[in-house]
């Protein structure tokens, strides 16, 4: 979330922003809620104040007429304050509403672009092979080898459902266990990460408001994660970290969830869009820095491109346009 004053210095900037991600967003809006909020504040600031000093003479006063008269008109300042903070109340639901709408300003070196269609090839690696006899996909392979058994996991969980088995189950964590390795050797420190996180944090990282119809809700008002990331990024909340302790690169496993809500009909064949998997995650903590940030996101992305070298598999990188950017994103790469 982009801080206010920030939004109000720049309104230019964040109303280009919204522009160049497609997206429909008021900055004026946003700012008549704020001009708002900020009179009620300062309002009940004061009425506060004189609240304390209506108590404080109180103290000092004897029984009586003269006492009669103040308490009446501190029960009038206290039903006028009373108004004002329910006001305040209501205002801070749509301030908070329109302040997580605020999109991220997105990289100078990002394409302009209306759709998936825009995105721009920016590297390939490799050559993709070709063989002379008819390709199986991934699907064909598994069931053909008996590496998973789609029939009895939807049995256990429904659609989408599957079991890794034997050589499944042996090639998974043989690549996990790689994982590890890999980016043990680039000094990231392995964690597992929790699935189950507190709502705020899906705020804080910005998956939610929007990835709210993908995200299971459990019976506490938690969320399943689709992604490490979001546990890793409340690990460290409410601390302050020293600029000497920077960066701090962490690799985390967890099991993910997602419902992919509306994708029925598209891909829903293998274990492309399931809705249990697990995923390792590289993370950087870094300044609150631009030019850091860029610096390390090219970091993750290289790691990834060197971990995919490492077992032979051709791929190229996809610099995403502005209009297929999700809102709270600066830059992102898309590697396949």
């Amino acid at each position: 979330m982009l801080d206010i004053k920030f939004i109000r210095e720049n309104k230019d900037i964040i109303d280009l922003a919204a522009k160049k991600k497609r997206l429909k967003f008021d900055v004026g809006g946003l700012l008549k809620v704020d001009d708002e909020r900020r009179v009620l504040l300062t309002a009940i600031e004061k009425k506060r104040a004189e609240q304390n000093e209506f108590s404080s003479q109180m103290a000092k006063m004897a029984a009586g007429g003269g006492r009669d008269a103040l308490l009446s008109d501190l029960k009038k300042l206290k039903e006028s304050l009373k108004t004002e903070e329910d006001k305040l109340t209501e205002v801070m639901k749509k301030w908070r509403k329109l302040m997580l709408e605020v999109p991220n300003i997105p990289d100078m070196s990002v394409p302009e672009g209306n759709s998936e269609k825009d995105n721009v090839e920016v590297q390939t690696w490799g050559t993709k092979p070709s063989f002379g006899f008819p390709v199986k996909d991934h699907l064909e392979l598994l069931t053909g080898l008996g590496m998973i058994d789609f029939e009895r996991g939807v049995k256990a969980h429904g659609f989408r459902g599957y079991f890794l088995k034997g050589a499944g189950a042996e090639l998974t964590w043989a690549i996990w266990n790689y994982a590890r390795s890999f980016y043990g050797k680039k000094n990231y420190e392995p964690f597992i990460a929790p699935a189950i996180v507190r709502e705020e944090f899906f705020y804080g990282t910005g998956h939610l408001p929007k990835e709210a119809e993908d995200l299971y809700e459990t019976q506490d008002k938690d969320y399943l994660s689709g992604t490490a990331e979001v546990a890793m990024m409340a690990y460290h909340a409410g601390e302050v970290l020293r600029e000497d302790e920077l960066p701090k690169r962490y690799l985390a496993f967890s099991p993910c969830y997602r419902r992919e809500a509306g994708s029925y009909g598209k891909d829903v064949k293998g274990i492309i869009r399931v809705q249990e998997f697990f995923k390792i995650e590289q993370l950087i903590l870094s300044k609150a820095d631009h030019a850091e940030s860029v610096k390390f996101h090219e970091e993750i992305n290289r790691n990834f491109e060197e971990f995919l070298e490492s077992l032979a598999l051709p791929y190229r990188r996809l610099l995403i346009c502005t209009g297929d950017l999700a809102p709270s994103k600066v830059k992102q790469y898309d590697t396949e």
